[in-house]
């Protein structure tokens, strides 16, 4: 188990050092700039990632007091299981498939800090400290609801699973963002 933690802690230590490699030293412009309304611009998808990660923190700061009841779609064996699967899979960095995301987890609408790179880094370490925190629960198997959605369960776990891949893929989204940037 201490290895998946560990894994996971590099993983986000990885995709925040390929943030900065690719993205620090834009200007407030170049990370705001969008190739079009319906595409967020680069500090849109680090905006997001920050927004989403947090929504886990309540969940976490729960099971970590042991006041975390879990919904009773939980018990049903494989339903974690095949709702976690399905999540990972879609947020996978190849982003064949477009996702719309819940609004809770949408992004600011206006321009975003050039603090934002900051801001990211800051918020891996946070969420770091409840990964390793969360070894207990992950151990033990602890199935979760989805911070916006009360039906989709997964195990926790597979949360994090879903968190690293899902940065990765706002990863591979910013540099397209970045690249159409670079020909304008």
């Amino acid at each position: 188990m201490k290895t998946k933690i560990a894994n996971w802690v590099a993983d986000l230590e990885n995709n925040t050092q390929l943030f900065k490699q690719h993205f620090a030293g834009l200007s407030p412009e170049d990370l705001n700039w969008k190739p079009d309304p319906q595409t967020w611009s680069i500090a849109q998808n680090i905006d997001h990632l920050i927004t989403i990660n947090s929504t886990y923190f309540p969940v976490l700061d729960k099971i970590q007091a042991g006041r975390y009841e879990p919904p009773w779609l939980a018990k049903i064996g494989f339903i974690p299981r095949l709702m976690g699967n399905l999540i990972y899979n879609a947020s996978l960095p190849d982003r064949r498939k477009k996702m719309k995301t819940f609004p809770l987890w949408e992004p600011a609408q206006s321009m975003v800090d050039e603090m934002i790179l900051q801001r990211f880094e800051a918020h891996q370490k946070t969420m770091a400290d409840y990964i390793q925190k969360a070894a207990p629960a992950v151990e033990r198997g602890q199935v979760i609801s989805s911070p916006a959605q009360a039906s989709l369960v997964y195990k926790l776990a597979r949360a994090f699973d879903i968190i690293v891949v899902h940065e990765q893929r706002h990863l591979e989204q910013a540099k397209e963002v970045q690249m159409a940037r670079q020909a304008v």
